[in-house]
């Protein structure tokens, strides 16, 4: 999966076609083109669903190439048939949409460079690494699986890592028409050549690593028809006019041999930056066989996209200023590539609570997002206390905006508030007088007491006049204190014995709720 951009230019000089090949007839050519101005960044073949490192780097992405009025493009990389999970990518572009950086050209939405699903392209790697072949850069290989694999064994063997020894380089033009007209099965390698040239790189500087010295030949154009993850991004990031690629810093000692492909073509590269890498708080890797770092988990969960964005670049480093709370927005405004540092971005996510507490108070906050909360509590309650007979009116949406309006800042998800907790919110507590009598024995002069607060409040009721009116109250018991009528009237109106406090719960239940729940509780 690529996640890529344009920055507003690239298209303007571009030859016409449905397709960014189509107009090359043949094979293609070697070109200067005009300087390119989309933004990429990838990861590689997909096992799964996108998780909090693959949302890292989109997210990147999707900032720079904002931050530039560019266009961000979501590529699928499917090249490696064996590893590809049905709905992946699908599901990627769900989660790209659920938190909220949507691409502009992908499988799903189409654009001017498609298709954007790798396994569409395949005549066109088949024609680049045809130029490759004609001009000595690539070779056709024809060792079997079983002698690759004696050479990887005997390597092992030898305590040396494994590499091809580049046996079929040597081939001539007369030994490989031999083979091929035996009907050899045959993969195409790409020749490397010592002498890289270095690279600045966005992030590590300037960087060089002599490939040749340290691999064999790579293979650049399977069996099947299927390129390689070097062939194929090579070729796409030129066609579909990239002009920066942000990846993993796995990739960044693979670049050089990046480089010298684009060197065979005759096509200038884009820039490359590597990003550092995303880490748990004690610098372990993040493990994608735990299935809470994929981000269906924390949609599920409840957690806000918003929060997720804010987490995972609040650990790391490419902006202006580092706090909590910060929108996207504001993260576009802020990014600046060249504060991207090599530190690797620690990862706590024990603090993700308080982050999604601050932009869920914020969404409670926005009258437009608020509807939206007040919708899904709704449902909430229903699958929630569903079956324990919910009066109708909690669902009401006067009475849930007003339970989110007075819980704003106190809780961290929106499911906390259909927890054990609140659950006298929705569903009415069985207590009895007994119970009542055994914190004070005025229990119904209290009551009669709450019962006249209430109807001479009922027009404006505050948790401020409340708090004041429940002190007056206090006073005008024998013996209770102040502690104990709280008490008492905490366990009347909730069944609990902590939670917010009783003036706001009955600001939230509202004077006939309050005044039903005493008189039950005084009568049973």
């Amino acid at each position: 999966m690529a996640f890529a951009g344009r920055r507003p230019g690239a298209n303007s000089r571009r030859r016409q076609g449905t397709r960014a090949w189509e107009a090359v007839p043949g094979s293609l050519v070697a070109e200067r083109r005009p300087p390119r101005q989309r933004v990429s960044a990838r990861r590689a073949c997909l096992p799964g669903f996108l998780h909090l490192g693959g949302l890292r780097t989109a997210l990147y992405n999707y900032v720079f190439a904002k931050k530039h009025q560019g266009t961000f493009v979501l590529r699928v990389e499917d090249t490696d048939q064996s590893r590809v999970v049905p709905g992946a990518a699908e599901g990627i572009e769900d989660m790209l949409d659920w938190a909220g950086i949507p691409p502009d050209e992908s499988p799903r939405r189409g654009g001017s460079f498609g298709p954007y699903q790798q396994s569409h392209r395949l005549d066109l790697y088949r024609r680049a690494s045809d130029v490759l072949l004609e001009r000595g850069a690539a070779y056709r290989c024809f060792c079997t699986p079983q002698r690759l694999q004696l050479l990887k064994k005997e390597a092992l063997r030898s305590q040396q890592t494994p590499r091809y020894d580049n046996r079929c380089r040597h081939l001539t033009p007369t030994e490989v028409s031999e083979k091929l007209s035996q009907g050899l099965d045959w993969v195409v390698r790409f020749r490397l050549e010592r002498g890289v040239e270095p690279f600045r790189d966005l992030v590590y500087g300037w960087n060089k690593h002599e490939v040749a010295d340290v691999e064999g030949d790579p293979v650049i154009l399977k069996g099947d028809g299927f390129p390689t993850y070097h062939l194929a991004n090579v070729v796409d990031d030129h066609y579909m006019g990239i002009s920066h690629v942000l990846r993993g810093t796995e990739w960044l000692t693979s670049t050089s041999k990046h480089l010298l492909l684009y060197k065979a073509f005759g096509w200038d590269p884009p820039q490359f930056g590597h990003l550092p890498l995303l880490l748990n708080k004690d610098g372990g890797k993040l493990s994608k066989r735990q299935g809470d770092i994929f981000l269906e988990c924390f949609a599920r969960d409840g957690y806000l996209p918003e929060a997720l964005l804010d987490i995972i670049t609040n650990c790391g480093s490419g902006f202006t200023e580092k706090q909590m709370g910060r929108t996207l927005e504001e993260l576009i405004s802020q990014f600046e590539i060249a504060r991207i540092t090599t530190h690797s971005a620690l990862l706590d996510l024990e603090k993700l609570p308080e982050f999604n507490r601050i932009h869920l108070t914020r969404h409670i906050e926005n009258e437009g997002l608020r509807q939206k909360l007040i919708r899904e509590l709704q449902l909430l309650v229903e699958h929630i206390y569903g079956d324990q007979q919910v009066d109708h009116e909690v669902l009401e949406k006067e009475y849930v905006e007003r339970v989110l309006l007075l819980r704003k800042g106190h809780i961290s998800l929106l499911k906390n508030l259909v927890s054990s907790d609140y659950s006298y919110l929705w569903v009415r507590p069985s207590v009895s007088r007994e119970q009542l009598h055994a914190i004070s024995a005025e229990v119904d002069e209290i009551g009669k007491l709450v019962l006249g607060l209430m109807t001479r409040q009922a027009a404006v009721l505050t948790v401020e006049e409340l708090n004041k009116d429940l002190r007056s109250l206090q006073k005008q018991t024998k013996e209770t204190k102040y502690s104990s009528v709280m008490k008492l009237l905490r366990l009347a109106l909730s069944g609990q014995q902590h939670g917010p406090s009783v003036a706001e719960m009955m600001v939230t239940l509202g004077p006939k709720e309050v005044c039903g729940r005493i008189h039950k509780a005084l009568s049973s």
